[in-house]
């Protein structure tokens, strides 16, 4: 896809992502739509996966770390045809595929079922790690939350990453500023990120989370033999949105009716 391509469809993975939070009553929308642009770019126009063969043993692999973004990841498979977009009115019922946090069980094209922040790097590690021991020439990304870098295991995770080697892992971190409780800088601080990326071994494209050019060019930079890469992404919490943008309270609370017309108006193409 080509930039205005993947503005067009970043803007119907968001309409999707406002719609499915709407008709649930539930969800977290701020993160989903912070993490738009980056995964619209990812799975569009770099992830090597076929909905037709959802478990090729050769597919790329991508681990969704920050899993309440879900409705983020389903517009997104959904919009690649993973899935139909019918299962949207089912988000978050009882018994859908479409639960509040990716089932790698259930819905196809995830590699990964989350929602324990901290674990999914951890996760990802693991299948690049995998992948090397069995000589496929694939690639593993994770999308890791902000907030979720205050873990512990995160930066083991990191350590483990540099140690083996992995330059098949891409880690991009959606770097919103907020979580549940507050700013990230009130909750826990997470200090200089990029000086701590490149201290524990990454090849680090520092970026605008929101600028499409920017997130291929990082995307598709040439790998650095023996180093995995990093992506710090800057975002805005709500992108795209205006009463939500830059707002912790729509971390995980649902637009009602007349909110949900306000937001689609303003995703209109």
């Amino acid at each position: 896809m080509n930039t205005a391509e993947l503005s067009s469809m970043s803007k119907q993975v968001r309409r999707d992502i406002i719609n499915m939070t709407a008709n649930a009553g539930s969800g977290h929308p701020g993160g989903s739509l912070s993490a738009a642009d980056l995964m619209t770019c990812l799975f569009f126009n770099h992830m090597h996966v076929d909905p037709k063969r959802p478990d090729d043993p050769d597919r790329d692999r991508f681990v969704l770390s920050k899993g309440h973004a879900a409705p983020c990841y389903y517009a997104v498979l959904a919009e690649m045809g993973f899935i139909s977009r019918d299962e949207f009115k089912n988000f978050r019922q009882l018994h859908s595929i479409l639960q509040g946090h990716p089932d790698s069980k259930k819905v196809p094209g995830i590699d990964a079922a989350t929602g324990s922040l901290g674990q999914g790097c951890s996760i990802a590690v693991g299948m690049a790690l995998g992948a090397k021991l069995q000589h496929k020439d694939c690639r593993v990304y994770a999308l890791l939350g902000d907030g979720e870098c205050q873990e512990g295991q995160i930066w083991e995770s990191f350590m483990a990453a540099a140690h083996y080697k992995l330059d098949n892992l891409t880690v991009i971190v959606d770097n919103n500023g907020l979580q549940i409780d507050g700013s990230n800088d009130e909750v826990m601080s997470l200090g200089d990120m990029p000086a701590k990326l490149r201290a524990f071994g990454f090849d680090l494209h520092e970026i605008d989370g929101h600028d499409l050019d920017a997130i291929e060019a990082a995307l598709g930079a040439p790998v650095t033999p023996g180093r995995p890469k990093a992506i710090l992404a800057h975002t805005v919490k709500g992108k795209g949105v205006s009463f939500m943008e830059g707002q912790v309270g729509w971390h995980g609370k649902a637009p009602n009716q007349e909110q949900r017309q306000q937001a689609l108006k303003e995703l209109e193409d």
